[in-house]
């Protein structure tokens, strides 16, 4: 499951696991979200998903595509509710310039990795990520296991 139920007192609204899994993150940005009122009310509900969610540049501009706001069932009948509405992102214009320079290079794209709130605003941590081939995917599973083989032999070595 790649979104994080959100817990009492937990900033973090929705979490792109995949992102970590599928990339090789090379830098990480803060950016804030043009939200509308109703996209408020459903991340404060905990319904947002940026699995499959990655950023594309227009005119100049940065837009989130792909993540996913549920609206509400008590939702405003006179506002059109589009769950997949391509979102603004706001970032400074050197921001902006860096983030559109990297992502041209090859093999470059710019992926969602977390959405939270700071303050009350909502913001979304966005990573610069290359691609990762499979023998990466298969060597950072190796790693974990070998991780987590290690702790349990130090844990039996203390208690035994």
């Amino acid at each position: 499951m790649t979104k994080k139920k959100i817990k009492a007192g937990s900033n973090t609204i929705a979490l792109n696991k995949r992102a970590r899994h599928e990339y090789f993150i090379e830098d990480e940005i803060e950016a804030g979200l043009s939200l509308q009122g109703w996209e408020v009310k459903s991340m404060r509900a905990g319904k947002a998903n940026i699995s499959d969610s990655y950023v594309i540049f227009n005119a100049g501009e940065a837009y989130l595509f792909g993540a996913t706001i549920q609206p509400l069932s008590v939702a405003s009948t006179h506002i059109v509710c589009d769950p997949t509405r391509t979102r603004k992102l706001l970032l400074s214009k050197r921001e902006l310039e860096s983030l559109f320079g990297k992502s041209n290079r090859d093999g470059y794209t710019i992926v969602a990795l977390s959405l939270y709130w700071k303050g009350p605003w909502a913001k979304i941590k966005i990573g610069l990520a290359k691609g990762k081939k499979l023998h990466d995917k298969r060597e950072d599973i190796k790693d974990r296991e070998w991780k987590l083989t290690k702790e349990r032999i130090m844990k039996n070595a203390r208690l035994g």
